[in-house]
């Protein structure tokens, strides 16, 4: 699917302010909560960084107590 910096205005617009529902383009939908919104967003933003021909970078960090 290709996403447009529409959405991506939308999904911030919509973090920015607290609320859940999002409408772009017509179409309208309502997220769980912020985290899925801010999932949906990193999603949105790594393919239009990737359409865009720029390098995706991603760090994962993980810890251990040592138990």
């Amino acid at each position: 699917m290709a996403y447009t910096e529409a959405q991506a205005g939308a999904l911030r617009e919509a973090l920015a302010s607290g609320v859940l529902t999002v409408e772009y383009d017509g179409k309208r939908v309502t997220y769980r909560s912020v985290q899925e919104i801010k999932e949906a967003l990193a999603e949105v933003e790594t393919a239009l960084a990737r359409d865009a021909g720029k390098r995706v970078r991603q760090i994962r960090v993980t810890t251990n107590k040592g138990f």
